[in-house]
């Protein structure tokens, strides 16, 4: 029942993109068509479930203090948790460029749609938000750190087709000229963040 809730609160109540606002700037450059958000989003969803889990266990088995006993007791004293940010950062690029590979050889139309967006998946703060906020909440399991990522992942997945899909549809539109393009994108993305703040009275 905990990895439901976990999931759950991860996908709506904690939604990376409307609770913490990140990884916007894919967020806004992408959505302009569905079929381009539906690759961006699943490419996110799988480098999250795949760098959350690692990093857990680089966290807890290299990095926090004392995770080094298990080396030996001359070890128990070692603190390498300096170096988190450069080991996330360096498990978040090489899952990147794997992706980047598998949709360059599997779907070329859709790596050629996505364009710098999806290296720059590395630098995507969402995914580096996962890791920190997951070194934060002190997991007790690697399968609390993959529900985590799953359940971040769908809900920024959720957060960039529902923007595009709406997007498309405003496009046909009599928007006021001040407005359009990035205009009423941010009107639209203000008023999906303030229906998924009546997610955040949810306790669980």
């Amino acid at each position: 029942m905990e990895l439901v809730n976990l999931f759950i609160k991860s996908m709506f109540v904690e939604n990376m993109v409307f609770a913490f606002f990140l990884g916007m700037c894919s967020y806004l450059a992408v959505s302009k068509k569905v079929t381009t958000a539906v690759g961006l989003g699943f490419a996110v969803i799988f480098v999250l479930v795949i760098t959350l889990p690692v990093n857990f266990l680089l966290e807890n088995y290299v990095l926090k203090p004392g995770a080094l006993e298990w080396l030996g007791a001359e070890f128990a004293d070692v603190d390498l948790s300096f170096l988190s940010f450069i080991m996330f950062i360096a498990v978040i690029a090489s899952m990147v460029q794997l992706v980047e590979m598998v949709v360059e050889k599997f779907a070329p139309a859709l790596y050629a749609s996505l364009g710098i967006f999806l290296p720059l998946i590395a630098v995507n703060c969402a995914i580096l938000g996962g890791s920190l906020f997951m070194q934060n909440k002190n997991f007790i399991n690697v399968g609390e750190a993959v529900v985590y990522g799953l359940g971040s992942g769908i809900g920024w997945l959720m957060a960039i087709v529902a923007l595009a899909a709406i997007r498309e549809k405003v496009r046909y539109s009599h928007v006021p000229a001040p407005l359009r393009g990035l205009g009423i994108t941010f009107i639209i993305t203000g008023l999906m963040g303030i229906a998924f703040m009546g997610f955040m009275g949810i306790k669980l």
